[in-house]
């Protein structure tokens, strides 16, 4: 790892996804990890591979607002170049969200600007798409809405389930999302107002990996 650029991972549960940004061997150092929740395995994950790690307990701050200040000073002590979440199941405020622009990504399950929100797969079944897939973005303050610059696709089949879609898109996103980071890391990708540039030129739209 290159501990010139630094990363921050937010986590809330199993820490599948951090899991595979450390094996993948990225051109940065991450680190520290912080989680939401305390005892989660993704804090067990990240201290097995050696990796500082934090649990800032959401219910005990009154509000949301409390909750981010404190978070954004315990980050800010490892002084990241990127905040990465990695299954952090919080809504942050626009406040935190400002703080860190340009400099915040995040993993939805789905091709945005489809189905944002929770229980992606089966409301992709329920509509009877053929696509799906997952999607790596800036953060802003409006829900599953920044700039998108990386989408994995892949087709629905006849025989899924929600728990067989879902596991098929998870395994996609454990490629994508260490490859976005691993972009951000080589100084390939800068966000401009809620523009994209990659190695110097506007995105027109995603990068999009098929996996058909």
């Amino acid at each position: 790892m290159n501990s010139d650029y630094r990363i921050v991972v937010l986590l809330s549960g199993s820490g599948t996804t951090l899991q595979s940004i450390i094996d993948a061997n990225l051109p940065a150092n991450i680190s520290a990890v912080i989680s939401n929740k305390v005892g989660v395995i993704g804090l067990t994950r990240a201290k097995s591979a050696g990796i500082p790690t934090h649990a800032l307990e959401h219910t005990n701050y009154p509000t949301r607002e409390d909750f981010d200040r404190d978070l954004k000073e315990l980050i800010d002590q490892y002084k990241p170049d990127l905040v990465v979440l990695a299954g952090f199941m919080r809504i942050l405020s626009s406040d935190f969200v400002n703080h860190y622009y340009g400099k915040l990504i995040n993993i939805h399950p789905s091709l945005l600007p489809k189905y944002k929100g929770t229980k992606t797969h089966q409301r992709v079944i329920d509509q009877g798409e053929p696509l799906h897939g997952s999607s790596v973005h800036f953060v802003t303050s409006e829900l599953d809405s920044g700039p998108i610059l990386l989408q994995a696709r892949l087709p629905v089949l006849s025989s899924d389930s929600t728990g067989s879609l879902e596991l098929r898109v998870k395994a996609k996103e454990h490629i994508i999302y260490p490859t976005a980071i691993s972009w951000l890391a080589e100084g390939r990708i800068h966000l401009d107002g809620n523009d994209i540039y990659m190695d110097g030129k506007k995105m027109a739209g995603p990068v999009v990996i098929d996996y058909m």
